[in-house]
């Protein structure tokens, strides 16, 4: 327990899939050495025709062919994330399974499996239609084909709060850890919206970087030339403790999880409240619930996708939450762009980037900064990553219609 009383939870696991590498740490590699996954998309032809794909993978390494025959792209990722977590952290669900849940979220669910039903439709006729596709579609899959898979019962939950989902996914598991319903959970989030509909739909509306020539230049956060994020796949998940149980089994603890904060601008549909203010609540609420000052923060993840409006915004809220002098002392780095943008894994992601930063005494670079902004002056660790002792670093994540989320975690120190 806390000295507030509170159970204490850490991080005992952790699984990838990315644009950027098959598992964690082929990941954390690339994203260190400032490596890019965004490539061009090959046989597309529209108004943006780059993103960040994960390339070579086959579900069949973790899941059998008819799970995968009748589960969405985003699910494979999400299975595949999720065994690697659990033979990271080595936890036994099955014998524990009501006390263990499991909080995965997404922004979007099966939009290929949306597509090839759509296609069905018109081609064939309602009474051709695949009878898994409602099933495949759904936002929820995610989380439950991982349950059913590992066996956990306790909570099982999806937030499906667009770009924010992975992140409020941990901060549920969080909560449901806290009151007791849960001794432990796998929380992350999945998507796959790399299909014609997706990069057709976020492209019209001028969400796209549309630098379709330069595609390992295109997301250049905080950079003056950025001109919209770039569309990303893949899955990240999280295994979530209590700290007594992780300790009596002898786990691996990578991180403590110590805050968590929410708010919601109540703005727009797309863009972010533009005076950073609302953004900076979810900053303030978890660094309270954290029981810690700003001025301990040593490393920012930001969300910072590398929009015109967004980063900007971003910039405005990190002053407010953290106080600008000490925002100007503070490594803060975008590593979407490297990855691109996960959407409603990308919380969970860069969550996992922030333990490694904290495990590695370590910061990755912000690259493509070749001409920073005005309105983006704080050190973004422009182009080269750098050595730094991160005892507590934060994650920010942001999504479409005003949800904010930020987490806090502390290097583990059992003295």
């Amino acid at each position: 327990m806390s000295q507030d009383g509170r159970r204490r939870i850490v991080i005992t696991g952790i699984g990838a899939v990315t644009p950027c590498g098959m598992n964690v740490e082929e990941t954390w590699a690339s994203v260190k050495a400032g490596r890019s996954g965004i490539s061009t998309v090959d046989g597309f032809d529209g108004i943006v025709r780059i993103a960040a794909q994960v390339k070579e993978f086959d579900p069949l390494e973790y899941i059998d062919h008819r799970t995968a025959r009748r589960t969405d792209r985003f699910v494979h990722f999400g299975l595949a994330a999720a065994a690697m977590a659990i033979e990271n952290s080595g936890i036994d669900i099955a014998a524990d399974a009501e006390r263990i849940g499991c909080s995965v979220g997404t922004g979007i669910g099966g939009l290929k499996t949306q597509e090839i039903a759509h296609k069905k439709l018109f081609e064939a006729g309602p009474d051709r239609l695949n009878p898994f596709w409602v099933t495949a579609l759904i936002p929820n899959m995610g989380a439950a084909e991982i349950s059913m898979r590992y066996g956990t019962r306790g909570p099982l939950t999806t937030e499906c709060t667009a770009c924010a989902a992975s992140a409020m996914s941990i901060g549920s598991a969080i909560l449901f850890i806290r009151a007791g319903m849960a001794d432990a959970m796998l929380a992350g989030g999945v998507e796959a919206p790399v299909t014609p509909l997706g990069l057709g739909g976020f492209g019209t509306m001028r969400a796209l970087s549309r630098r379709n020539e330069d595609p390992e230049g295109a997301s250049r956060p905080f950079d003056a030339q950025r001109d919209g994020f770039i569309l990303a796949e893949g899955g990240a998940v999280l295994v979530l403790e209590e700290l007594g149980r992780a300790q009596s089994r002898g786990a691996h603890i990578y991180a403590e999880v110590l805050g968590y904060g929410m708010s919601s601008d109540a703005h727009h549909l797309t863009e972010p409240d533009p005076t950073g203010g609302n953004p900076a609540r979810a900053m303030q609420n978890a660094i309270a619930d954290a029981g810690i000052d700003a001025g301990q923060i040593g490393y920012v993840n930001a969300h910072a996708t590398s929009t015109p409006v967004g980063d900007t915004a971003e910039t405005k809220a990190l002053k407010l939450a953290l106080g600008e002098e000490r925002a100007r002392q503070i490594p803060i780095s975008s590593t979407k762009s490297s990855t691109g943008h996960l959407l409603g894994a990308a919380g969970a992601l860069e969550t996992i980037f922030c333990v490694l930063a904290i495990r590695d005494s370590y910061v990755p670079p912000t690259i493509n900064q070749t001409d920073p902004d005005p309105t983006c002056d704080l050190d973004y660790v422009p182009n080269t990553g750098r050595e730094a002792d991160v005892e507590i670093a934060l994650s920010n994540s942001f999504g479409f219609g005003g949800h904010n989320a930020a987490l806090v975690l502390r290097r583990w120190d059992a003295a």
